[in-house]
C-alpha cells in the first residue's frame, strides 16, 4: 500500500491559514448573539473550501503566465487589479453564502436577498479585498523569496563548478611541470652517477604513485604531504650530495589535516631551485608546520636571497597562489620574503576552520 503523499508548504499554508480565519468569524458569530452549532459548522467548511478554491484559482492562473518570474514592479500592476477581482469573488461567494445557509437553517430568517446585498455587500467587499490582498503578498513574496533563494544557490553551485574546473586545469598544469623538473633531475645522474640514476627512478616512481596518479583530488593530508616531501628531497640529494640537508618539524596534531596537494613540495622545489642550487657550499632546507590558534603555518625556509624571479614566482609558486585563492575562498595567504641577509623564508597560512 502506497503512503500518501506529504501536504506541500503551499497546501499546509492554505488549510491553516483559511481555517485560523473562518475560526476567528466563528468565534465572533459564537460571542455575538444566538449560535446555532450546525449553521456554524457549516459556515465553517463552507468558508475554508471557498476560499481555498478562488485563492488557488488564482495560483493557477499565476504561475500559468508566469507570475513568479516577473520583476516586483511588473508584480505589483498586476497585484493591484487581482486583489480588486478576488475580492469581487469573494464578495459574491460570500453573500450567496451566507445567505443561502441563513434562508435554509434559520427558520427565523424572511429577508429579501435584494435587501441582504444592500445591507452588507460594501463591508463584504472591502473585507475581501483586504484579507485578499494579504494573501497576494504572502504568496508572492514566499514566491520571490523562494525564486532568489533558488538563483542564489543556482549562482553557488555554477561558483563551485567554475571553481573546481580552475582547480583541475591548474592541477593539470602543475603535475607534468613536476614531473619534468623530476627527469631533469635523474637525467643529471644517468653518466655521473648510473647507480644513483637508479635509486632516482625508484623513487620517481614513488613520487608518480602518491602524486600524479592522485588525479583530481585537490586536498591531500599532511602525512601524505610529507612523505611525498621526503621521496623528492631524497631524490634531489642524489644530485647534490652533501650539499643539501634537510629537517622537517610537523606537529603530530596536524598529521591528518587535509592541505593542499603539492603545496609543500612546491615551497621545497622552489627552495632547492633558487637556494640550494645557487649556493657553492649548498645549506640547509627546514620544513615546518605547525598550528596556531587561527591558522595553519607551513614554512620552508633556505639559504640564499630574494631574487626577482623567486619573488615574482614561477609557474609552481604562481600555481600555489592561484590553488590557494580558489581553495580557501581569500582567506589562506602566501609570502616569500628575505628573513635576514642569506636566508629566504616561504610561508603559506592556512586558516583552521
Amino acid at each position: 500500500m502506497k503512503k500518501p503523499l506529504p501536504l506541500s508548504l503551499y497546501w499546509k499554508c492554505q488549510l491553516i491559514g483559511w481555517s485560523v480565519a473562518s475560526l476567528y468569524w466563528t468565534f465572533i458569530g459564537f460571542t455575538g448573539g444566538p449560535f446555532n452549532p450546525v449553521l456554524g459548522l457549516l459556515q465553517f467548511v463552507t468558508d475554508v473550501g471557498l476560499y481555498i478554491l478562488i485563492t488557488h484559482l488564482y495560483r493557477n492562473f499565476a504561475l500559468r503566465h508566469q507570475w513568479q518570474m516577473l520583476g516586483i514592479n511588473r508584480l505589483l500592476q498586476r497585484m493591484v487589479p487581482a486583489a480588486l477581482v478576488l475580492g469581487v469573488a469573494y464578495t459574491i461567494f460570500t453573500i450567496l453564502k451566507v445567505y443561502f445557509l441563513k434562508f435554509w437553517f434559520v427558520s427565523a430568517f424572511q429577508q429579501p436577498f435584494s435587501e441582504f446585498v444592500q445591507l452588507n455587500i460594501e463591508h463584504i467587499f472591502i473585507a475581501g479585498v483586504r484579507l485578499m490582498s494579504i494573501w497576494l503578498l504572502a504568496y508572492h513574496l514566499y514566491q520571490y523569496a523562494r525564486r532568489e533563494i533558488n538563483i542564489t544557490k543556482e549562482n553557488a553551485r555554477l561558483a563551485i563548478i567554475t571553481r573546481e574546473a580552475q582547480l583541475n586545469n591548474l592541477s593539470a598544469q602543475l603535475n607534468p611541470h613536476f614531473l619534468f623538473n623530476s627527469l631533469n633531475n635523474i637525467k643529471a645522474l644517468v653518466i655521473e652517477n648510473p647507480d644513483s640514476a637508479r635509486r632516482g627512478i625508484d623513487l620517481l616512481s614513488d613520487i608518480l604513485r602518491t602524486s600524479l596518479y592522485s588525479g583530481d583530488i585537490m586536498l591531500t593530508s599532511v602525512t601524505k604531504e610529507v612523505e611525498l616531501v621526503k621521496d623528492y628531497l631524497e631524490l634531489e640529494k642524489l644530485r647534490f650530495e652533501e650539499r643539501l640537508q634537510f629537517i622537517i618539524k610537523v606537529d603530530d596534531e596536524l598529521l591528518k589535516m587535509s592541505i593542499l596537494r603539492l603545496s609543500v613540495q612546491t615551497l621545497v622545489e622552489n627552495a632547492i631551485k633558487h637556494g640550494i642550487a645557487k649556493q657553492k657550499d649548498g645549506g640547509l632546507v627546514s620544513i615546518q608546520i605547525e598550528q596556531f590558534p587561527e591558522h595553519t603555518h607551513i614554512c620552508v625556509q633556505n639559504p640564499g636571497y630574494l631574487d626577482m624571479d623567486q619573488s615574482g614566482g614561477g609557474v609552481g609558486l604562481k600555481n600555489l597562489q592561484e590553488r590557494l585563492e580558489l581553495q580557501y575562498k581569500g582567506k589562506a595567504t602566501f609570502t616569500i620574503t628575505g628573513r635576514m641577509p642569506g636566508i629566504v623564508l616561504a610561508t603559506v597560512m592556512i586558516p583552521n576552520s
